[in-house]
Formats: C-alpha cells, structure tokens, sequence
C-alpha cells in the first residue's frame, strides 16, 4: 500500500516542495524515514503513533517506510509529523487521497493528536501558490501569516481528526482571508519624532540624504551628543514598505518564528541594533543548521551598530560583502543557503577611546597611539562601503534650552518619499530601488555633473586620495542630495555637499 502527501521544507527564506511517500509491506513493525532527515523528523515517529492512537485510528503493525523527496535536500524540523500521519491514514484507505494532490500539508503533532504550530508557514504559501496548488493545511496559529499570500486557501486545524474529515469531505472548513490593508496599517503608530531633537540641524540634514537614498551613515561624537537618539528616530522618516518588500522581511521572520500571532506582516522597516559583544554567526548568519542574522532581519529597514569600534574586529569585516551585494551565502557541507541583506548601515563610535577628542569643553586623555589603535578597529575598507561620515558635536546650552518646535518627521518624510519616487521613476524595469544600489553603468548614465562640479570633484579626490569606490559613493550623495531639489542634473553644490558627508576622508 503507497500513498503520497505535499509537503514542505525550507532552503534559505524560501519553501521547496517534498513528497512524503508512505509504503505499508508486510513485515516487522517498524517505521523507517528516509531522505536526510534531522533528528526531529526521525523523532517523528513516535510522536505520529500516539498521535494517531489517541485520536481513535489504528496504527498499522507492519513495515512503515517514508520517503521524503527530493533526497539530497536536508529535512528539518517537527513540521513533517502532520503529512506523515495523514500518508500513513492513506495508505491504510482511511483517507481519501483526492485532494491530498492538491494541498500542502504542514504541522507538529502532540501526542494528544493536537496539531502544534510550525514556522516558515509564509514561504509555504507562496511556494504552493507558485506551484499551483489549491492552497495549504497548516496549524491555526499560522493561518495569519499564511493568509497574507492572495490566490492561496489556508485552511487552519488543531487537531488530526479535522485534517481527515476536511480531506474526506465531511467536515468543510472555511479558508482563512488576511485584511491586507489593515496588516499594514498596524505599523503606522507613531514612534520617536525628530521634532524631539535640539539642535544637531547638519546631523539631521545628512540622515535625511541617507534615508531618500538608503546611504549607509556613520556618526561621531563625543558621548551624550545624541548619537543613539538620532539613529532610532530614522524608521521615522524612511518611505513606506511596498508590499514585495513586506513580504520579503516577513519571510525572514517567519522562517526564523518570530512573528506575533496579531502582527503576521512586517509593515514598518525594520530597525535592529545587536549588542557589540555579538557573534559573526550572530550578525551574519550561520551555525550548523543555517539561520538568518541580524544583517537579514534588518533587511529592507535599519541595521544600527552603536560603539562601532567596540564590535570584534573580524565580526564587522564580514559586513563587506552583505553591504555590497544586498545577501549573505551560507555554505555548509550538504547545502548553502542564500539570505537576503539589502539594509541601511547606521554605525556611531567615538572620536577616541575617552570620547573627547576635539571637544573644546572637555580635555582628551588619549595619547595619539591609543586614538591610533581605536580607531584602526574599523578599517578603512568597511569605512570605504558607508557613503556618509558626518561628525556630531554635543549639543549647546541655548539649543538644550531653546522651546521652539524642531522639523517634525512627518515633514521630513514627506520629502524623503517624494526623493523616493523621482528615484522608483528612474530605475522602472530594474531590481534596483535607490540611489545607493545603482550600478557602475546607472552612475555613469544618471550621476553625470556639470563642468564645475567635475572640476570641483577632480581637486577633491586628487588632493584626498580617494578611492574609487569613495568617487562613487560621492556621485551617489550627490545624486540624491539633487533629486531631495527637485534637480535633474547634478551641479556643484551638490557635489559640494557630498564631499562634506566625507569627513573621515578629509582628514587623511
């Protein structure tokens, strides 16, 4: 007796197709799972047989072999005990098997044969749909971030018995439908406003280039000058997600089980600030079951890095290649799985060990060998990968005491979005999204200055020694600096105000 049920596994953020094919022969009683299996999939077993003896159905005493297809591809995770059960009831004629070819089947099964929740149910359904299938059967708790996928029935159980009355046609249950529209709107709370912010008006100047143009931005200054308190005040005026890109970040977190029941579509940006003590597995991704870092549950929003310097040196210089390429590869002995990283950077640091370097109140105790050092912890490559440096004094006591209103966020993002669009506009048809991703070919064909900003442009970079990619990121500031204008072509203010957004480099 042969039956075969859909399931699912996930490689990376996305979900792969898996046939569970059950044979029932005469022999010893056994259950054998083949086809890479971890751990919890070989567990499944017993949790299957209880399962199925406590929801009042025979377990066969014979030779039971599951297949999980394809073979070469890993199988993980308690999500397979609800297909495997189901294959076993449909080898056995309990289940009808017309509609097993139609939907997947995804669940962790407790011995009381109540249907336990599984992650990555988001992927699933977006696989199913592009297979497709009629839809996916999947534990209740998932049913929200399931239904986010249009064109897909999710229908939700929590117990096996429902699973086979649903597939034999006596117990119909009604598909889950997410109100998209109002998924998105739960992101729309307003949050920290720049309005709060005294003084620091170049600061808030330069994270409103960076954010129309998704430019990666490092602070400096000395402690209490509001560092921190600015970086957590950017989601506030970055662009609204597009839905594409929601459905991106929330893959990240699903597959990770880290979405709330009440909020299965990540709406707002991201903003994740990991402590500095993390791990490069931490940051990146990785272990021996791959799982996404925090440079992928940033994606599409902020990754804030805060005392900058303080990160071990070899967990930032693993930023390199995620900041370039918009993903991490993970590569393992059996697999290697591809995440998404397309994130802003946002780092602050100290301009020196005691923090007082410059500070025309407080006197600096570090020798020039100990700046020397601390700042060398950064390096100059990662430092050549983030567009803006900008330097952020401590704040005045006529701008602490000053009553007036500062910008709201509110106006700010409005002109951050229109930058926004000029930019959706100019690279329609293309996969890229902001100024910051353009290509070699794309700053060739819409960075071009005029004759006095390329003459201003030469005398910098022959006088500081920049590299080419600092030239670029320059010709990418300044792009955005002119669509914030309104301006079609880059002049030489632009440019000039560019070049100020490189104040490390001015100091070589």
């Amino acid at each position: 007796m042969l039956a075969k049920v859909l399931a699912s596994a996930l490689l990376g953020i996305d979900a792969i197709l898996v046939d569970v094919e059950v044979d029932i022969t005469q022999g010893l009683p056994q259950l054998a799972t083949v086809g890479l299996p971890d751990g919890a999939v070989k567990e499944s077993k017993d949790r299957v047989k209880a399962a199925l003896k406590n929801s009042g159905y025979d377990f066969p005493n014979r030779k039971i072999t599951v297949n999980l297809a394809p073979a070469d591809v890993k199988k993980e995770g308690a999500s397979f005990d609800l297909p495997i059960s189901i294959g076993i009831l449909a080898a056995t004629g309990v289940v009808k098997e017309d509609l097993l070819k139609r939907y997947i089947l995804l669940g962790e099964l407790s011995l009381d044969g109540g249907v336990k929740p599984v992650r990555g149910c988001l992927s699933v359904a977006v696989a199913a749909r592009e297979a497709g299938l009629a839809g996916i059967i999947i534990p209740a708790e998932n049913v929200c971030e399931g239904g986010v996928v249009e064109g897909v029935e999710v229908i939700g159980v929590t117990e096996l018995s429902q699973v086979v009355e649903f597939l034999n046609g006596n117990l119909p249950i009604e598909p889950y439908r997410a109100d998209v529209e109002a998924l998105f709107s739960q992101g729309c709370e307003a949050g920290d406003d720049f309005s709060e912010v005294k003084g620091q008006e170049h600061a808030k100047r330069a994270l409103e280039v960076a954010a129309a143009g998704s430019h990666n931005l490092l602070m400096i200054g000395p402690p209490g000058s509001g560092k921190t308190m600015l970086a957590r005040r950017i989601p506030s005026i970055l662009p609204p997600m597009l839905f594409e890109e929601a459905i991106e970040t929330t893959k990240v977190y699903s597959v990770m089980g880290l979405l709330e029941r009440e909020h299965a579509l990540i709406s707002t940006r991201p903003f994740r600030s990991p402590h500095h003590t993390i791990s490069d597995v931490g940051l990146i991704g990785g272990s021996n079951t791959p799982k996404p870092g925090e440079v992928s549950l940033s994606h599409n929003g902020v990754l804030f890095l805060d005392e900058l310097p303080e990160f071990k040196q070899h967990v930032l210089e693993v930023l390199r290649q995620p900041m370039e390429d918009g993903r991490v590869t993970i590569s393992r002995a059996l697999s290697s799985v591809t995440y998404p990283s397309r994130i802003m950077l946002v780092a602050a640091m100290n301009p020196c060990p005691c923090g007082y370097l410059s500070d025309p109140v407080h006197q600096c105790s570090c020798t020039p060998l100990m700046i020397h050092r601390y700042r060398s912890r950064v390096s100059g490559p990662l430092l050549d990968r983030i567009d803006i440096h900008i330097e952020v004094p401590a704040v005045k006591y006529r701008d602490l005491a000053d009553r007036g209103e500062s910008e709201s966020s509110a106006a700010i993002a409005a002109r951050v979005a229109q930058s926004r669009e000029v930019q959706k506009e100019r690279f329609k048809g293309t996969k890229v999204r902001s100024n910051s991703q353009m290509t070699a070919r794309m700053i060739r064909k819409f960075c071009e200055p005029d004759e006095a900003g390329s003459r201003m442009l030469e005398v910098v970079t022959d006088r500081l020694g920049l590299s080419a990619r600092s030239y670029t990121r320059i010709l990418k500031v300044a792009r955005t600096i002119a669509d914030l204008e309104g301006a079609s072509s880059i002049a030489e203010h632009h440019i000039s105000e560019a070049i100020q957004y490189r104040s490390l480099d001015r100091k070589t």
